[in-house]
């Protein structure tokens, strides 16, 4: 049974269209980037993967359930088969990292089991939760408080939250937007091989093409809504990405090196 499919998906926020009528067949266990220039539509289709957006037209089908079919109440409960890790994580600031980690596993769990692990995690949740953020270089801050950690941080928190799930369905929007190279890089190789070792499909939203095409096996690209590209990263070339991104062509070049290195029409090729 497929774990996620899409047909003729619409998505749409008043008279704009955010996601053009798309198709798409995601199989349990798949790796996935999905890349594309901002505003392409990569945020509004993962939160409609999400469950969060509900589409204007078209089913989306998770574990083989039409969602947007059920009652609320039904709906509420197949999004248990899924979590999101947004690019910027709506982290209370007062809140233990250890916490915000452990509400990975907050889906499905007893309301006995919540309290403890919101108010007093034992010995083995504590754990559970280092051992996922100390593979993100974050072991040290297991105590510490939301509000003491930088962004890219607060990022890698998000990131430790899914490692911990028990959803089926990884969702990750821009991982990496707040860390430097090595480090995305390095966190990225974690998100994926933590995937892969629980067989769990990731389905990855990225601005780094080079990092998209070099660490996931297949590869959607959007540009304005629209599906342009669906396949292995062998067959994107200069061609294609100058295509995917073409509404960056006649911009002026970005001010920073920040913005160059997040917001420039890749250069180089996936093959």
């Amino acid at each position: 049974m497929r774990l996620l499919e899409l047909e003729g998906l619409h998505l749409m926020a008043g008279m704009r269209t955010l996601v053009a009528p798309l198709s798409l067949r995601i199989e349990p266990g798949e790796q996935v980037a999905l890349i594309g220039a901002s505003g392409a539509g990569k945020t509004s289709l993962l939160h409609a993967m999400a469950l969060a957006l509900a589409p204007v037209a078209g089913t989306l089908r998770l574990a083989g359930e039409d969602a947007w079919d059920l009652s609320s109440r039904d709906r509420h409960r197949l999004r248990r088969a899924l979590m999101l890790a947004p690019q910027h994580p709506p982290l209370p600031p007062r809140q233990r990292v250890v916490t915000a980690v452990l509400a990975g596993q907050l889906p499905g769990a007893s309301m006995s089991q919540t309290l403890r692990m919101l108010f007093s995690p034992n010995e083995a949740q504590a754990r559970l939760a280092f051992e996922a953020l100390d593979r993100l270089e974050l072991g040290d801050r297991l105590w510490s408080r939301v509000d003491q950690l930088s962004g890219g941080e607060r990022q890698r928190v998000a990131i430790a939250r899914l490692l911990v799930s028990k959803a089926r369905l990884w969702l990750a929007d821009e991982p990496l937007s707040a860390l430097d190279p090595q480090r995305a890089q390095r966190v990225l190789e974690v998100l994926r091989d933590g995937a892969r070792a629980r067989d769990r499909t990731l389905v990855c939203s990225l601005h780094q093409v080079e990092l998209a095409c070099r660490l996931f096996p297949r590869v959607i690209a959007l540009r304005e809504g629209r599906l342009v590209y669906d396949g292995p990263p062998r067959g994107l070339g200069a061609r294609e990405l100058d295509e995917i991104y073409a509404d960056l062509l006649n911009e002026p070049p970005p001010a920073t090196a920040d913005e160059l290195s997040h917001a420039a029409v890749p250069q180089a090729m996936c093959r």
